[in-house]
């Protein structure tokens, strides 16, 4: 097995560089990947930029270049269900773009049935084993995010939730499971929450970061570590 994680940010991807073993990094696309192990697991570390493109440039090449065989999402979200406080988790269960419109995903390639794209299920009952196993002090969601081209404070946030009811909203999950899924590699997105309705802005982001990219790196390792022993 060898897997690929994606994060948004810098500061995102951050918590996994010192754990990685025996790292070596390439540059590709403007984009370093860090390479080794974490948990005993063959690892493809980076982080994309911000924006659906970067994080889908930064997909295919793990798939191509680095022949990953599962993609993990980890880093921070904004909170869009009055239920998420921040530094909670949410680990996906099917994500959707909530600024595309929806027959250009049916009707044309890749032809969906529905504008969600499905985390995988193996992955997901793994990721639940896991966080029993873990006791975090935060909670821990599953269900849907969505992904946009904006970063998402007050306006905008209302339509959102009425078309979506996602739990999360963030600016590159969905391209990556867009990416995923065309090449049927296995995906799941752990994202740690930064912002609230209650605490919108881009400031509450800055702020809780770094905390909430910990709690992210937490989580994915102990899922790298359960699958290593599967």
């Amino acid at each position: 097995m060898r897997v690929g994680i994606i994060c948004a940010g810098d500061r995102e991807v951050a918590p996994f560089l010192p754990i990685i073993c025996e790292c070596k990094s390439t540059e590709k696309a403007m984009l370093k990947f860090y390479e080794g192990t974490i948990s005993n697991t063959e690892v493809v570390v980076l982080f994309s930029g911000v924006c659906k493109v970067n994080a889908a440039i930064a997909t295919q090449i793990l798939i191509d270049t680095f022949r990953v065989n599962v993609i993990i999402n980890a880093g921070t979200a904004g909170g869009m269900n009055e239920k998420l406080k921040i530094f909670d988790t949410v680990i996906s269960t099917e994500v959707a773009y909530h600024d595309v419109a929806p027959n250009i995903l049916t009707e044309f390639h890749p032809w969906l049935e529905t504008v969600f794209f499905k985390a995988d299920q193996e992955l997901l009952r793994v990721s639940k084993n896991v966080v029993d196993k873990l006791g975090l002090s935060h909670n821990v969601f599953w269900g849907r995010m969505v992904t946009g081209e904006a970063f998402i404070a007050d306006e905008g946030r209302e339509k959102i939730n009425e078309k979506f009811e996602p739990l999360t909203v963030d600016m590159e999950t969905a391209s990556i499971a867009h990416v995923c899924y065309v090449n049927n590699i296995p995906f799941i997105s752990v994202r740690s929450i930064t912002d609230t309705a209650s605490h919108s802005g881009t400031e509450h982001f800055e702020e809780n970061c770094e905390k909430a990219a910990g709690i992210a790196k937490e989580i994915t390792v102990a899922l790298l570590a359960e699958l290593c022993n599967r």
